[in-house]
């Protein structure tokens, strides 16, 4: 068992802490670098964008033909914690949610004649799309709850009903949407692509929420008959299920790469201070309370990384690692806030100002233990396994050399 990083990918993360100390760290001090909701501003966003293209730091879970890094599932853990360390680092390099999530949904199913049009936009970051489950009475964690419905028409399908906390979908012009096609259990779900210019569907609101935002925000829709095409379908009628599942699985778990990186943050962050910072005639670096909070949260992110790891190198080997990223999507959501609560706690004051990123990343934080199945769900799933599997639950792979 081998935890040490192969050359090529020690480098690679060599090079984006370069460019993430050296160009984006920098920039979160200024507040020009804002836009109106904390999410980079447009224009630089842009600069950089180039920038990272540039360093070779882009798109780096596509393949190589198309523009990306063609990086594994274990590599892109690797290089999301390391951009992460910035709050632009993501976004930077196109590897943020939605359009990370996307992206590598679409590379899997879609038929080749089909990614021209659908998918490389996205690679390219000439476009943001969106991807429209989640409803006001209904799905969120339990996509069975999905009330939306397609209907039928020739060689189209006709959209009626209500989405909301549609990540980007503000500045989004592709779109999955999940829609509920007949009653069945299992396959009453069907997915299907739109353009934004498409008529029939409109924003309602852009929801305020608690944290920072991503450009295009969290968006309620309303779809008043929308017409799509059937040859903008994905997998088969009734395969919605699976291509949420598709999607879901791959995408919790690089949130829980992104998030690691905050986490890392924070507590640099918050090491810097109370290595610097006296109190009552010492440091508070050398106070037994402080090194308990440090080394508690640094232990939670370390436990975090070895599940991460373990589910990345499960999604590599062909599975579809259903107990590993449920595993990792609640601890490193706790880790996360464990330590962005630690770093600003030390801090103090000056945590809770604006000084640091440290109160955009506490605020930032809180969503994490919602997004993508709470982590109640994922418990819940966890102790089905449990359940099932007995002994079996905490078997070991086994590996056939030769």
């Amino acid at each position: 068992m081998d935890f040490a990083l192969p050359p090529d990918l020690g480098e690679l993360k060599a090079r984006i802490a370069r460019f993430v100390d050296d160009r984006l760290i920098p920039l979160e001090a200024d507040a020009a670098s804002y836009d109106a909701h904390e999410a980079i501003a447009p224009a630089l966003l842009a600069q950089l964008r180039e920038e990272a293209k540039r360093e070779g730091l882009w798109a780096l879970a596509m393949p190589r033909a198309r523009g990306g890094g063609g990086l594994s599932r274990v590599g892109m853990a690797v290089a999301y914690e390391e951009m992460n360390r910035s709050i632009f680092g993501p976004v930077v390099c196109n590897a943020a949610a939605p359009d990370d999530g996307n992206m590598l949904l679409l590379e899997r199913i879609l038929p080749e004649p089909m990614k021209e049009r659908w998918l490389q936009p996205i690679i390219d970051g000439r476009v943001q799309s969106a991807f429209a489950m989640t409803e006001p009475d209904g799905c969120g964690s339990d996509p069975s709850l999905t009330y939306t419905r397609a209907e039928r028409e020739g060689d189209a399908w006709r959209i009626t009903g209500r989405k909301w906390f549609i990540t980007g979908a503000g500045k989004a012009s592709i779109f999955i949407l999940i829609a509920r096609t007949s009653d069945e259990d299992r396959k009453g779900l069907t997915a299907f692509l739109f353009d934004a210019d498409s008529p029939g569907w409109r924003i309602l609101r852009r929801i305020p929420i608690m944290g920072p935002e991503e450009h295009g925000g969290h968006c309620e829709l309303v779809f008043e008959g929308l017409l799509i095409p059937d040859s903008q379908r994905l997998l088969g009628v009734g395969d919605g299920l699976r291509v949420t599942q598709i999607r879901l699985g791959t995408a919790r778990l690089t949130h829980c790469m992104r998030w690691l990186g905050l986490a890392r943050r924070c507590l640099e962050i918050a090491t810097d201070h109370v290595a610097r910072r006296r109190s009552f005639g010492m440091l508070l670096i050398d106070r037994e309370s402080v090194q308990g909070m440090l080394a508690q949260a640094a232990l939670e992110i370390e436990i975090g990384r070895l599940l991460v790891m373990r589910a990345a190198w499960a999604l590599d080997q062909g599975s579809f690692a259903r107990k590993e990223i449920s595993m990792a999507k609640v601890v490193v959501a706790d880790a996360l806030h464990r330590a962005a609560d630690t770093a600003l706690q030390l801090l103090g004051a000056k945590g809770y100002s604006k000084d640091t990123p440290v109160e955009w990343i506490y605020r930032y934080a809180r969503q994490a233990r919602l997004v993508d199945g709470a982590s109640e769900v994922h418990r819940m799933v966890l102790a089905g396994m449990l359940r099932r599997e007995g002994r079996d639950f905490f078997a070991w792979g086994t590996r056939r050399d030769g």
